[in-house]
């Protein structure tokens, strides 16, 4: 299965135009891994035209997980929207990539589980997380694809309970298909960013076992949850370029926290699937986790990378000494 998922994600690779090929300077792909309620600033400067405001011309491609990362690794897109703890394993096996847009500062992963199983392994909602998550033990959750940030998160949160992450099935598929997997009952729960999670939790079918958003775990914050990362060269040849997409987030994020209705119209039309109501929740917890200020910051990759280490898809060794080179400010100041 990974071995066709792998084949896959190079494919797609393999169809988008490399940026070696002649290029308009202030054109650009933008590479992004599933469609999710994460991705709600590079949907705002999609469906704003905030990237022709600023004067250049970007295209959003969708990649499964971490194939998006390894689009601009490969030279087939310009920039991409990844989690924290992808950058930083990608820089330990040496392939740096350079974060200048930090677009969400907190776990967006959410886990659900189906009520009668949560029930029956006695849930409380009030209980800390490490008892809510017992009953994660011995299920079938579905993740986007093995190795995000969302099967990462699953694995943490197990590891925080207690028990080893390789106790929970795991199934890999889009998140449309995780809702109608969940609704066939042919898999237990789901983890994911808003607005997936919200189905099951509107329709009273699912209960809230962990939330980034709402916290969980206490000791992921700052995280480097979700970026606009790109080749370092990039922003030394086309600086303008970074420039442009530093403003356009700038004027997007206000946008989402300053007209919040306008924002959740926009956005719900990409997601026509999902309910008014579920919406509505998952608008509320994407603002949570979307900051006004767009910065990175060390404590932000130092939180991701010892959630890599503790999540089991980084070895200790291979720890960075330092993530002086994996960000700057200078775009989003």
């Amino acid at each position: 299965m990974d071995t066709v998922r792998a084949l896959a994600a190079a494919l797609i690779v393999a169809a988008l135009p490399t940026t070696t090929q002649a290029q308009a300077p202030n054109e650009a792909v933008m590479a992004v891994p599933v469609a999710g309620l994460a991705f709600s600033l590079g949907y705002l400067a999609d469906d704003l035209n905030l990237w022709e405001k600023h004067g250049i011309k970007v295209k959003t491609v969708q990649i499964s997980g971490i194939g998006a990362m390894n689009a601009v690794i490969a030279g087939s897109a310009d920039f991409t929207q990844s989690s924290g703890s992808a950058v930083t394993r990608a820089a330990a096996r040496g392939q740096r990539l350079l974060g200048i847009v930090g677009t969400i500062n907190r776990p967006s992963a959410q886990i659900v589980l189906r009520k009668e199983f949560a029930e029956a392994a006695g849930y409380d909602p009030k209980a800390p997380l490490a008892r809510r998550a017992q009953a994660l033990r011995g299920r079938t959750i579905a993740v986007d694809a093995v190795n995000s940030v969302i099967h990462a998160y699953l694995r943490y949160v197990a590891v925080k309970a207690g028990f080893d992450p390789e106790e929970i099935r795991v199934a890999v598929m889009q998140p449309p298909n995780m809702l109608a997997a969940f609704q066939a009952k042919q898999i237990d729960g789901l983890t994911m960013a808003p607005p997936w999670v919200q189905a099951p939790l509107a329709a009273g079918t699912a209960v809230l076992i962990a939330s980034g958003p709402d916290g969980d775990p206490a000791d992921l914050w700052p995280f480097a949850n979700t970026m606009v990362a790109t080749r370092p060269e990039t922003c030394v040849k086309r600086r303008a370029l970074c420039e442009a997409v530093g403003r356009a987030f700038r004027d997007a994020v206000a946008f989402l926290h300053d007209r919040p209705d306008e924002a959740s119209t926009i956005l719900k039309k990409r997601f026509p699937q999902v309910d008014d109501r579920q919406f509505a929740l998952a608008m509320v917890d994407t603002r949570k986790i979307t900051p006004r200020e767009l910065m990175l910051s060390p404590a932000g990759f130092e939180n991701a990378e010892r959630f890599n280490i503790e999540a089991g898809l980084l070895k200790p060794e291979e720890k960075l000494k330092s993530y002086d080179n994996l960000f700057t400010a200078e775009f989003v100041r």
